[in-house]
């Protein structure tokens, strides 16, 4: 496909009377007029794509009535957590069809190997899978492993260094490196607009627990920072995991990085469970109990970041998806 700079710049050579070649001339407007008919083909599609608000909903199985152990405290708030992810896997790979690429490549050998390999719905599962588990592995490396690792290097030249003292280091690098991670994430351009949804479900989810017709007049003067939300739930996440630890540490004063490393691995599903209990109690009383509003009031804060206030656009959008998924059975939907 011909550039803008291609077509600034090509030249004719001059005929014979002083005019150029009308042969070559024609053959570059017949290039020319086919690229713009195809950009204008995919403009077109594009605007189209833009107008329309695409639905698509599935039924939602939840694992714990096939397991119900599943459901159970404590461990249901792991269950729940990698269930999300998966979900939320999905519906981004969903909407990024929706994204205009910037020009057609020739597939690398690799994307035809997968191809020939699976099949849609394979290839799909497979990079579910594979995008889970990165998020997570990046997660842990992040939040547990590298905290964990750097306050080893920084303690090894003080070996008497008491526990209760390495187990605030650690607990201050978690803090400090979840909220440049939440920082670096709200600078993203791409991001921005992503944390605007973000923030349009939480203003149209305020709007419905209020009671309120759901119009965007009535979403739109919401807040939007909401008691329940995922990065609530992350710095929870990392909150607890400090009392665990520093208990756990307190009885059993474990100074090997490896060591300490398997631990917090190995406690992190009861981190969860205990913070998804907690999110459960907070979603019920942040609007009567004091204390609730206090104890949710940093997660609140670090929303921020990863939220951003939607235009009107982005509150149909989110207003459409909740009563897409309401319960036709009343009070179903409690906490």
């Amino acid at each position: 496909m011909l550039t803008p700079q291609e077509v600034s710049e090509r030249a004719f050579p001059k005929a014979s009377f002083g005019g150029y070649n009308m042969s070559q001339v024609d053959e570059f407007l017949d290039v020319l007029t086919e690229d713009y008919s195809a950009l204008y083909s995919e403009n077109a599609v594009l605007k189209s794509k833009m107008k329309v608000l695409v639905e698509k909903v599935e039924e939602l199985r939840l694992i714990k009535d096939r397991h119900p152990i599943l459901g159970w405290p404590l461990i249901r708030g792991t269950v729940n957590f990698l269930s999300s992810m998966v979900n939320g896997v999905k519906a981004l790979m969903y909407s990024a069809d929706f994204y205009p690429e910037e020009e057609t490549t020739e597939p690398s050998k690799f994307e035809q190997w997968l191809d020939r390999t699976f099949s849609n719905k394979k290839l799909e599962g497979l990079i579910v899978g594979l995008s889970v588990l990165l998020g997570i592995g990046l997660s842990i490396f992040l939040f547990l492993v590298l905290p964990t690792f750097l306050t080893g290097g920084l303690l090894h030249f003080f070996p008497d260094f008491p526990m209760w003292g390495r187990n605030l280091i650690e607990g201050v690098l978690k803090v400090a490196i979840f909220l440049l991670y939440l920082i670096f994430c709200s600078k993203q351009k791409d991001i921005y607009r992503v944390f605007q949804y973000h923030g349009a479900e939480h203003k149209t989810i305020f709007c419905y627990e209020a009671g309120l017709p759901l119009t965007v007049e009535n979403v739109r003067i919401q807040p939007r920072h909401h008691p329940r939300c995922g990065t609530s739930f992350l710095f929870v996440v990392i909150f607890v995991s400090i009392l665990v630890s520093s208990v756990v540490f307190g009885i059993w004063p474990i100074t090997n990085v490896w060591l300490r490393t398997l631990a917090h691995l190995i406690l992190l599903p009861l981190v969860v469970g205990i913070t998804y209990e907690f999110n459960r109690w907070v979603g019920r009383h942040v609007q009567d109990s004091r204390l609730a509003k206090i104890l949710t009031a940093p997660g609140m804060w670090m929303q921020n970041f990863t939220t951003n206030e939607p235009d009107d656009s982005m509150i149909e959008c989110a207003i459409r998806s909740l009563e897409l998924v309401l319960p036709s059975e009343k009070g179903k939907d409690e906490w």
